[in-house]
């Protein structure tokens, strides 16, 4: 039969989807299904893998069927996965260690207060183009390996294996325990603190200065090429991309000239600007980190803003205060006042990330008065994420030699036309989303079908980008300056809650 189809396996923090799309990039068919969110102590959040790679055995079977697709059909399987997120696994049997430790997880906090005191920030700079933070994985090894004896010389024996999520599955499709690929590409591997950015390649000093053994880490391949044949769920079906979301998301919005950027609105928000083959080095708090690599071409590079919580600020409006019953609910709730009434919510459950970095933040609601109603509080949750964005765009127009004109949005929180309106107001150019909103499996499935032949190359894929809607400034700027300084004045107030074991 003829390969119709390209495969997209979009493994995100809260669901694993199975998509599939056709030659002009349009959504054929879906299959999702959520896992559970583990929150053991606070600042933790972790993943059942096991859970994680059931779930992508259900919803691969689901896609096909639904959409009446062969397996023969399907011309390429690409990956994006949720980055950062830590599993470590027995190479024997294939069962982890223990649960996935998750990206947005911050009991590593004691770990970076060190880190940055000796050697200081410019050591990983100059070899990772990251700062000690909370959100990277070598920390999270680090730690495992010192709340577990014996854990890191399984490790340095080659027994436990180490892997972001998109090296889990790959994993488990092809073989598993029985000679399966333990790989991962260079934009997951930009994001473990441990391989060097320029060379693409695991950094000695920074293995040794974080005592992570070799023989537990993948192979580091190129994002865009033929890695090997599943031998499960789409057995000689080809593996041909993995990138980690927000870098799929660049190529799913077809941003492949420099300048270019987007940002998606999910569980967390990733603002990521094109800088081409140069490695920008920001001086504005953001960070350095690889686009993508196809094949053998020259590397491309980003600068990125990451914001740890946007959407699931919605989640906990909903889940833990219990004031709305589904997430599209908080844009009515939100229209019933005219302003946030004087509220703002600075929502740092995990530290604040981009630009400022700081893991001794939580979050904190000013402004309360009798007069705040659930209203006003749904627009201060709407507003957080519009005045977060702000913050990262002013950082990356302070590091690049132009500034943002448009920004491309995609992800879930995009259906909220308030929000995206709000966004606009408070960066003063367009927003603009495209006709497919799913742009992270978009960009998987884009990079899986340009290295297997699918798609000749990226004019191509430029070309099938179509926009649907877009949001114009409308917002006095003398207000917008007034409003942005009272969200300044409401994050300083978060900073400092968390303070250093024995300090008073």
């Amino acid at each position: 039969m003829v390969e119709r189809y390209v495969m997209s396996i979009d493994q995100g923090t809260n669901s694993t989807r199975c998509i599939l799309f056709d030659h002009q990039g349009r959504l054929v068919t879906v299959a999702q299904r959520e896992h559970q969110q583990h929150f053991p102590r606070p600042g933790w959040v972790e993943h059942d893998a096991l859970e994680i790679w059931r779930n992508l055995r259900r919803v691969v079977p689901e896609a096909l069927s639904d959409g009446g697709v062969a397996a023969d059909e399907v011309a390429a399987i690409g990956i994006a996965n949720q980055r950062e997120t830590t599993v470590l696994w027995d190479r024997r049997t294939g069962t982890p260690v223990g649960r996935a430790i998750v990206w947005q997880d911050t009991r590593t906090a004691p770990l970076v207060d060190d880190l940055r005191e000796r050697p200081g920030d410019e050591f990983f700079l100059e070899r990772c183009g990251l700062p000690p933070s909370t959100y990277f994985s070598a920390l999270r090894i680090r730690w495992l390996f010192d709340h577990d004896d014996g854990l890191r010389q399984r490790a340095q024996d080659g027994e436990v294996l180490f892997g972001t999520i998109e090296s889990w599955l790959i994993w488990n499709l092809t073989g598993g325990a029985d000679g399966g690929l333990h790989i991962t590409d260079p934009t997951n591997a930009s994001r473990t603190m441990l391989m060097n950015i320029r060379t693409l390649t695991w950094d000695t000093e920074l293995l040794d200065f974080f005592g992570v053994p070799r023989p537990m880490l993948p192979e580091i391949r190129s994002s865009a090429e033929t890695y090997g044949e599943a031998r499960t769920l789409l057995p000689g079906v080809r593996i041909t991309a993995a990138l980690g979301d927000q870098q799929a998301a660049l190529f799913g919005q077809t941003c492949f000239s420099p300048g270019e950027a987007k940002c998606t609105y999910g569980t967390g928000s990733f603002l990521l600007l094109n800088t081409g083959n140069e490695m920008v080095r920001s001086r504005h708090g953001l960070l350095t980190t690889v686009a993508y690599k196809i094949d053998d071409q020259p590397t491309v590079y980003a600068l990125e803003g990451s914001i740890a919580v946007t959407g699931s600020l919605v989640q906990w409006f909903r889940d833990r205060l219990g004031l709305i019953s589904s997430a599209p609910e908080i844009e009515t709730l939100a229209r019933t006042v005219e302003d946030n009434g004087g509220c703002y919510i600075v929502p740092a459950f995990s530290g604040l990330f981009a630009p400022r970095w700081r893991s001794d933040a939580r979050g904190v609601i000013v402004g309360l008065t009798s007069y705040i109603t659930s209203g006003h509080l749904a627009r201060a949750v709407l507003e957080a994420t519009g005045w977060q964005t702000r913050e990262v765009v002013d950082a990356m127009n302070a590091d690049s030699s132009v500034p943002l004109k448009e920004l491309k949005v995609d992800g879930g929180m995009t259906a909220d036309n308030l929000l995206m309106q709000f966004v606009a107001d408070v960066l003063g150019v367009p927003v603009v989303r495209p006709m497919v909103a799913e742009t992270v499996s978009l960009g998987a499935a884009y990079a899986a079908g340009l290295a297997a032949g699918y798609w000749s190359d990226l004019e191509v894929l430029r070309r099938n980008w179509h926009r649907a809607a877009q949001w114009l400034p409308d917002m006095d700027s003398a207000h917008r300056e007034e409003e942005y300084d009272n969200w300044q004045r409401a994050v300083e107030r978060s900073l400092g809650w968390i303070r250093p074991p024995g300090s008073r």
